[in-house]
């Protein structure tokens, strides 16, 4: 049985997805939250939570500051909102989401992606993957090419991982690099960039054009 805990500030869609995980036979929601702090605190409470649904708009604590939070540590987190948001969809990404999915999806495809996600794999709705594609595409936003920072290709083939919503070690494997290599190169593009967080280095590099 998969183990989930359901994130969001609308009771009605809390019990709601609860109530749709229990008929598939194979979830079972362990625990509920209003907001990202309350979430946190039911992961230290919890460690046996598979998956996390995540609302990214609630009051106290949004998701986007549970994913920043967690910086990739904890149970996999799919991202289940109202809004198709492709800055918001990178942003979850980055910040180490591996699904994200609109709340109008039909229970098969909830319980597909919590299946894939409990089993180490990523989720992300049909048509967001595309839509995002576009705005990396069209640069929306975007500075003329002599502007941007000058990345090199290697450079540019973690932070397309770090938008695919890779962790550092995952980064590290896909590209046969010690974790500490890919650890200095992330930090070089955050430099570079002249940027925080992994979040904002994916934003900037979309709104450039760089992806």
């Amino acid at each position: 049985m998969i183990k989930v805990l359901v994130v969001d500030d609308q009771a009605l869609v809390r019990d709601g997805i609860a109530s749709l995980l229990a008929l598939s036979g194979q979830v079972e929601v362990v625990a509920t939250a209003a907001n990202g702090q309350q979430a946190l605190q039911l992961l230290n409470e919890h460690d046996d939570i598979d998956v996390m649904l995540l609302d990214l708009r609630m009051p106290v604590l949004d998701g986007q500051g549970v994913l920043d939070k967690l910086d990739g540590s904890g149970p996999a987190v799919l991202v289940l909102t109202t809004f198709d948001d492709s800055q918001a969809l990178a942003a979850a990404l980055a910040a180490g989401a591996k699904g994200f999915l609109l709340k109008d999806v039909s229970m098969e495809t909830l319980v597909e992606a919590v299946e894939k996600l409990a089993g180490g794999g990523r989720f992300i709705q049909p048509g967001l993957t595309e839509t995002l594609a576009r705005r990396m595409l069209a640069g929306e936003a975007g500075l003329p090419a002599d502007s941007a920072p000058a990345l090199s290709e290697k450079e540019v083939e973690i932070i397309k991982l770090m938008a695919a919503g890779y962790a550092n070690k995952e980064i590290a494997n896909t590209l046969f690099k010690s974790e500490g290599t890919v650890k200095n190169q992330v930090s070089a593009i955050l430099a570079k960039l002249e940027v925080r967080d992994r979040t904002q280095a994916v934003l900037k590099a979309m709104s450039m054009g760089l992806l």
